[in-house]
């Protein structure tokens, strides 16, 4: 089998996974539709597949080759050196996710446990100055830790009362009641408010390309420019230099029609052995869906708030005593903060210079982390902002060129509109002048107003393209892409 290369590894599961889902027999437009890759790419890759999988080939009268896996789908490259790959390849997946899980856990850890580092030294300081206050209720010292006690009883009240001390899978019952749901592990939701959930548009590119390989399949292989709009959102000029790479990347290419009218062709992709119908209606095509800040309930993100600020109070408290107060001599009287003062003697039972471990340890250290921990989120909730306006955007201009092209004679500024979220920026009135614009770039519009005040847009120009793709896409004959019987069976 030819090696084949790093950068097509991917490729090559793509294809491996839509082959082992379609073991009675699949074509390469049949996989091109699953995967969304360019049909090249395919075209290489299958044959590879078939090699290593054992497959059954079955040559159509189209000359096109059925691909199928009656005795299963087992790799017949066994030896050392391919069990090797499949192994280091896991391994590597493994290590990955991992890695990430660790991530996750090491932030907790930090939050978490600074929080309880920082309530340690705060009752243990309590300790002492209890007993100090209690020996020299009269001194100035004795004053000063006074309010000790009540910011470490606030603190430890903000604690218990938090919602993250209780159980993760605890539930509930009572008269009436239902079980709690399961709630998410601890680190997922402390990673889900600093970094925010996956990005559910991550695999867009090949959703739309799947998306308009089925509605060309499903029309008899031709697309025009406006039904192309339609799926991608994208103005005239953009769209037709994006429809000539769809084209090269797909076996397609533009064909001029009797009256001028320039139409796209596919007939590669239409040799197929799954035959249904997989489109959306009409011409519409999946939106994007919004980005989520967090998955977290508003609650949980405003305790993580409350704890990151409890260390951060305490990470620049330690730190800030640490520069202007720095060591603290045996025998020489202490007029610094008497919290630092007790840290610091406490942790000379461990260590013998603690100001290194209180600068770095409990102050630069905490103090950076939740610095980030505060700054990553903001940054990232106005990036996301803007990026769902531009997706909001994106969605109602896909909306509006499919409603426009569906019924180019009579189109109203309301005709686009959507109720739907992912649908509607904050400016929705200039997204639709946007979208009619842009429409109108490629197809002059008629402007009137009707009877009843409102103003309605006419595409002619549109409509007669509409009329001359339906004749034809009516010409040609539905059998003539068929794959035809089987005339050479490899079994």
């Amino acid at each position: 089998m030819q090696r084949i290369k790093v950068k097509e590894n991917a490729a090559y599961r793509k294809v491996t996974e839509a082959l082992k889902k379609r073991r009675q027999g699949a074509t390469v437009a049949d996989i091109v539709a699953a995967t969304a890759l360019p049909l090249e790419t395919v075209r290489e890759l299958v044959p590879q597949a078939a090699d290593e999988y054992s497959a059954r080939l079955e040559v159509t009268e189209s000359s096109e080759i059925r691909y199928s896996f009656p005795r299963g789908f087992e790799s017949r490259y066994r030896g050392f050196k391919a069990g090797f790959k499949r192994v280091t390849q896991k391994l590597g997946r493994g290590m990955a996710f991992l890695g990430v899980r660790a991530f996750k856990v090491w932030i907790m850890v930090m939050l978490i446990g600074y929080f309880v580092l920082f309530m340690l030294i705060a009752l243990a300081s309590l300790v002492v100055a209890t007993v100090a206050s209690s020996s020299n209720s009269g001194s100035r010292r004795g004053r000063e830790t006074f309010i000790g006690p009540q910011i470490f009883n606030l603190i430890i009240r903000l604690w218990f009362y938090s919602e993250l001390t209780k159980s993760v899978n605890r539930g509930y019952y009572g008269r009436g009641l239902k079980a709690e749901p399961k709630r998410s592990p601890l680190h997922k939701s402390i990673f889900s408010f600093v970094f925010g959930e996956d990005d559910p548009n991550k695999d867009w590119t090949a959703r739309e390309n799947r998306a308009l390989i089925a509605f060309i399949q499903a029309h008899r292989g031709l697309i025009s420019l406006p039904e192309f709009m339609s799926f991608t959102g994208m103005g005239p000029a953009e769209a037709e230099e994006a429809i000539l790479s769809f084209c090269a990347e797909y076996g397609g290419s533009p064909e001029a029609s009797e009256e001028g009218t320039i139409l796209y062709r596919f007939n590669e992709i239409l040799l197929r052995t799954d035959t249904r119908d997989r489109s959306f209606p009409g011409s519409s095509s999946p939106i994007k869906q919004l980005k989520r800040f967090s998955k977290n309930k508003k609650s949980m993100n405003v305790w993580f708030g409350i704890i990151n600020s409890v260390n951060l109070l305490f990470g620049g408290y330690f730190f800030y005593n640490a520069l202007q107060t720095g060591q603290i001599l045996q025998g020489v009287p202490f007029e610094g903060s008497y919290l630092y003062g007790i840290t610091y003697k406490l942790l000379e039972i461990i260590v013998q210079n603690p100001l290194p471990f209180i600068a770095i340890g409990l102050g630069l250290v905490p103090l950076v982390f939740s610095v980030l921990f505060w700054l990553i989120p903001a940054i990232r909730f106005f990036t996301e902002k803007k990026e769902n306006e531009a997706i909001k955007t994106g969605n109602l201009k896909r909306l509006g060129f499919s409603r426009i092209w569906s019924n180019p004679l009579r189109v109203e500024v309301k005709d686009i509109d959507s109720s739907a979220a992912e649908c509607r920026p904050r400016n929705i009135a200039a997204a639709r002048d946007r979208v009619l614009k842009e429409m109108g770039g490629y197809s002059v519009p008629d402007v009137e107003i009707d009877e009843s005040g409102n103003t309605v847009y006419s595409f002619k120009v549109l409509d007669e393209e509409k009329k001359v793709l339906e004749k034809y896409r009516s010409g040609i004959d539905p059998n003539a892409a068929s794959l035809g019987k089987t005339i050479f069976d490899s079994e």
